[in-house]
């Protein structure tokens, strides 16, 4: 058999059984529209866990000692001869895999009608060379992520990868005398194929593929021929075979898993469709409650929800419950200045300010002697001395430190009302200077004060 005819017995074979194929394909559930077929219970995100990923595979074919990409070698008549194989491949994604490969065989090939000369001269008539080789390959799916189809049972791949190979050459010369090599060659080669496979059942493939096998050397032919006969180091592998899945019946093939489908069934399923429905129930009722909580009827900014006032006049000036806001009028009759006499009419401007046991807060009804005490200060240009005390309870230090801060209410109070800060002055003198016996509570109340001094 020479080489044209090696080509179209191996193309013959590849159409015949890519028919077997094809045909067994079209044996797929008429009702894979509804579901796709092969996904069983796998979700997109979840894992390679999920999925059956080993297989084996065995295969038998043709081989030759060149390849249809073209190139010579220094045999002009190629013949094709048996080939095998085993293989271990590990589907890492929907696209890519890991192939562990052996394959072994032998190559042939012939001078036809003349003899092939070598460097030195001699004359060959025929080659045979036995060989075994183990690459490891990484395999390209290009057919089972489809937009066309929800389940694909035709699948395309390319492959690449990098082994060794060890052979015998048993060149022929022109007396028909073999020269077989005492020695095993062992060179490197680098396998590209490509090929396609047809699902059988879910566990089960028929693989039909080419391989172009590379070498790094040069004695495949066992002979070194002159130009323009190239040096011998390429051949080929057609072959056909069947692969099994390793793995439950009950997950689906990574191989033959269609993602696109996946993302597909997982939003139709009905389940997800009545979770999304009941969600979109509940969001409307939470946008329902939030509206009537910013419900506000009578416009006082105060939601329905918390206003104990509802329909209040359109102006009306609210507290946070909505009810109308009182505002206390000061009767500025009060605002009688009468010196620093140190007395405690209420009203009475520069009168003593009482404080709280060890409290700095000014009492409500400090306001009114505060507000006549400002006014007098603001109307004149006067300047004051605040002088802060404490009763003798505590430490001194602590009483200074709250002397201090008492002065300084009296002063924030007197500066937010208008009178200028830096006509205040402020001095604390603990509990030093009492005005009442600090052996009684009456005493006591009466020493924790702050005194003006006008200047």
């Amino acid at each position: 058999m020479n080489y044209s005819t090696l080509k179209k017995t191996v193309v013959l074979s590849f159409v015949s059984l890519m028919a077997v194929g094809m045909a067994k394909a079209q044996t797929a559930p008429a009702d894979s529209s509804k579901m796709s077929s092969g996904t069983g219970t796998a979700k997109v995100f979840g894992g390679a866990s999920q999925y059956n990923t080993f297989s084996i595979g065995i295969n038998i074919g043709a081989t030759s000692p060149s390849v249809f990409t073209g190139g010579a070698n220094p045999f002009p008549k190629s013949k094709a001869d048996l080939g095998y194989g085993l293989s271990l491949r590990d589907q890492l994604s929907h696209a890519f895999s890991l192939e562990l490969d052996a394959h072994g065989g032998t190559l042939k090939g012939d001078a036809g009608s003349g003899l092939v000369t070598d460097l030195n001269g001699s004359k060959w008539s025929s080659f045979s060379t036995k060989f075994w080789s183990g690459s490891l390959s990484g395999v390209i799916n290009v057919g089972n992520v489809s937009f066309l189809h929800r389940a694909n049972a035709i699948n395309f791949y390319v492959s690449g990868g990098a082994g060794l190979a060890f052979y015998t050459p048993d060149p022929v010369d022109a007396n028909g005398v073999s020269h077989k090599y005492g020695n095993t060659v062992k060179e490197l080669i680098v396998p590209v194929g490509a090929g396609v496979k047809f699902k059988l059942s879910d566990q089960l493939d028929l693989n039909l593929g080419y391989t172009e096998n590379f070498t790094d050397g040069i004695n495949l032919s066992g002979i070194h021929a002159v130009f323009p006969q190239a040096i011998g180091n390429k051949y080929s592998y057609g072959y056909a075979g069947l692969e099994y899945t390793f793995g439950p019946k009950s997950k689906p093939s990574l191989e033959w898993a269609n993602p696109v489908a996946m993302m597909y069934d997982e939003l139709y399923d009905a389940a997800l469709r009545a979770e999304v429905e009941a969600l979109k129930g509940r969001v409307a009722n939470v946008e329902t409650a939030v509206n009537g909580l910013k419900k506000d009827s009578d416009g006082d900014g105060v939601s329905d929800q918390f206003d104990k006032c509802p329909n209040t006049p359109a102006g009306t000036v609210v507290d946070g419950s909505g009810c109308p806001l009182v505002i206390p009028t000061v009767d500025t009759s009060l605002f009688v200045r009468k010196g620093n006499t140190g007395g405690t009419a209420t009203g009475t401007a520069y009168s003593n300010i009482q404080f709280e046991f060890d409290s700095s807060v000014l009492k409500t009804s400090s306001y009114p002697i505060l507000d006549a005490t400002s006014a007098d200060l603001r109307s004149s240009g006067a300047s004051a001395e605040l002088d802060g005390y404490a009763s003798s309870e505590g430490t001194a230090a602590h009483n200074m430190r709250l002397s201090k801060d008492r002065a300084n209410s009296v002063k924030t109070y007197l500066v937010n009302s208008g009178v200028p800060a830096k006509k205040l002055k402020v001095k604390g003198f603990g509990e030093t200077h009492p005005i009442a016996d600090n052996s009684t509570e009456a005493g006591r109340i009466a020493n924790r004060r702050v005194e003006f001094h006008k200047k």
